[in-house]
């Protein structure tokens, strides 16, 4: 279909005790249920801009895409690189800069690039700079939280002026996938090489291929774009010339920025502002696909947390009803699981099923104070992180705290500020003192294996370094798999382990969200944005 329609499109209803299959179309109803509509794109543009402003909710901590782990960076960085493969609106994988690809033996992957790509600088990319962009993520003094996700390969090697073959050590069918997010990025060798140390820094720049190319960072204040005349994708030409990013981390200011009008939009609105923007004359507010659930991440497993009788017995005495309504504006329901159904999009036709298999969240805080009992955990400190970073952070931490207190668990709070709270999930030295932190861990592919990768042993994603051998056997198991069917129930498999031994406490799904003001449409409208030009579709709401 064609990108400028909406390619899937699926009324939720939003209550407390319901469930959503995501986009599959089939809805489950409670009392007092508020419906709301899933798209993935908004009304497409009718017209060309001059410019766009956008709000991110904080200032991004680095452009380079081999650093890029967090919502802020991968939101600029979508518009102005540009992987082997892309994530489409409707969470499907097509060809990016790799016009096409082969596996010939479950150890060989071959990319075919696209020809007559130019970096911004005016240079044509060919393989070398394939070779050199994803090795990058291999070398340790780069230091990519990315680079578990090379963990297989054996080499990447330029078979050709316009051909990769990358050989690995044994199957990993998730490596080909993840070539459509950060893993797969493509900048230039020759600029990678002079730019050094800055690069992708406030004093440095990036060059890559994208509908956009960076014109400036001013630290603190903003980072701007300009369109690329010589683009090669002419299906996503820019309908705007610049686009300027500001940094607004208090939520209150940046819902007004919103609705005064000074930001054009942003993704991921603040959850307490979610029914004045469903209602104001300024805008509208849309939500689309997402592949995470809120969720806790334990953080250390030689504390009291270490025992899955206090983890049970956390999740257990937290009312994710009453967490809706308030950290999620009452859009969204209580998660079965770690991963929301939105990730399960390969087979989507399955996702119902692997979730109805799964237990409902239990709420029982008598049941819950003694398990704390026969642990012997009665009194344990457990310190959770919190910020302003989001009003959900905040919400959830002071739910989890008073869930704690009833079953005589001494739950703690840090304030991080909103500026660090990213370093907790990229600097395992920003985690020490730390037992719990609020996540909203996404896949960036439309395959939930891709999150459940996180939880094998030594994964850069594993927080807390939890280790469970059967887990890490079923994991090989699913990863080897090329059938997409069957791959899925293998990573329900691995779901289950993870519901049962709670190394992440679920919480709520939630969708996507993003507002634009009235003068401004034809944005994507779900996580995809991470990854695809969303930029370059926004346009003009009236001709």
């Amino acid at each position: 279909m064609s990108r400028a329609t909406a390619l899937l499109v699926c009324t939720v209803v939003a209550t407390l005790g319901a469930t959503t299959a995501g986009c599959s179309g089939a809805t489950r109803t409670g009392s007092g249920a508020a419906a709301y509509t899933v798209t993935p794109t908004s009304p497409p543009a009718k017209g060309t801009l001059t410019s766009l402003t956008w709000a991110l909710y904080a200032e991004p901590y680095t452009l380079d895409y081999a650093l890029a782990y967090d919502y802020p960076p991968n939101t600029v960085l979508a518009n102005v690189c540009e992987q082997l493969l892309r994530v489409t609106p409707d969470l499907k994988i097509e060809p990016g800069l790799a016009v096409t690809y082969a596996n010939p033996d479950p150890k060989t992957w071959v990319y075919s690039l696209r020809p007559g790509v130019t970096f911004h600088d005016g240079t044509t990319m060919t393989a070398d700079d394939v070779v050199a962009s994803l090795t990058r993520h291999m070398d340790p003094a780069t230091g990519s939280p990315w680079g578990s996700a090379f963990k297989n390969v054996a080499s990447v090697t330029a078979s050709g002026p316009l051909e990769v073959t990358i050989r690995l050590t044994k199957p990993d069918v998730l490596l080909n996938e993840l070539l459509a997010a950060s893993p797969g990025t493509v900048e230039s060798a020759a600029f990678l090489k002079k730019a050094g140390k800055d690069y992708g820094g406030p004093k440095g720049k990036v060059n890559c291929t994208g509908p956009y190319a960076l014109a400036g960072w001013a630290q603190g204040e903003s980072v701007t774009l300009t369109r690329y005349p010589a683009y090669w994708d002419k299906a996503l030409v820019p309908k705007n010339d610049t686009v300027t990013f500001t940094f607004i981390e208090d939520p209150a200011a940046r819902t007004s920025a919103f609705l005064s009008g000074s930001a054009d939009g942003g993704y991921m609105v603040p959850s307490s502002s979610i029914a004045q923007l469903r209602s104001t004359t300024k805008g509208t507010l849309y939500f689309g696909p997402h592949t995470a659930a809120a969720d806790l991440s334990v953080l250390d497993f030689t504390g009291p947390l270490g025992d899955l009788k206090v983890r049970r017995a956390l999740s257990m005495a937290l009312d994710r009803r009453n967490i809706v309504r308030a950290a999620a504006g009452g859009v969204g329901v209580p998660a079965k699981a770690p991963t929301a159904r939105g990730a399960w999009a390969l087979v989507p036709e399955r996702t119902e099923a692997y979730f109805a298999a799964l237990p409902e969240p239990v709420y029982d805080v008598a049941a819950a104070k003694k398990l704390v009992e026969e642990a012997g955990a009665t009194g344990r400190r457990v310190t959770l992180a919190t910020s302003t970073l989001a009003p959900e952070i905040s919400v959830v931490a002071n739910a989890v705290q008073a869930a704690g207190k009833e079953i005589g668990l001494d739950v703690r709070l840090r304030s991080v500020a909103p500026e660090a709270y990213s370093g907790i999930f990229v600097d395992p030295a920003a985690r020490k003192g730390l037992d719990l932190v609020v996540t909203s861990g996404y896949d960036s592919t439309p395959d939930p294996l891709e999150f459940y990768q996180y939880l094998r042993t030594g994964d850069f994603g594993n927080y807390g370094n939890w280790s469970n051998a059967a887990y890490d056997a079923a994991f090989d198991r699913a990863n080897a798999e090329p059938d997409p069917a069957r791959r899925a129930d293998l990573t329900a498999e691995l779901q289950r382990i993870a519901v049962r031994e709670l190394p992440v406490i679920p919480l709520y799904e939630a969708p996507y969200s993003v507002f634009l003001g009235s003068r401004v449409t034809g944005a994507p409208t779900g996580i995809a944005q991470l990854y695809y030009p969303w930029a370059a579709t926004i346009g003009a709401a009236r001709s």
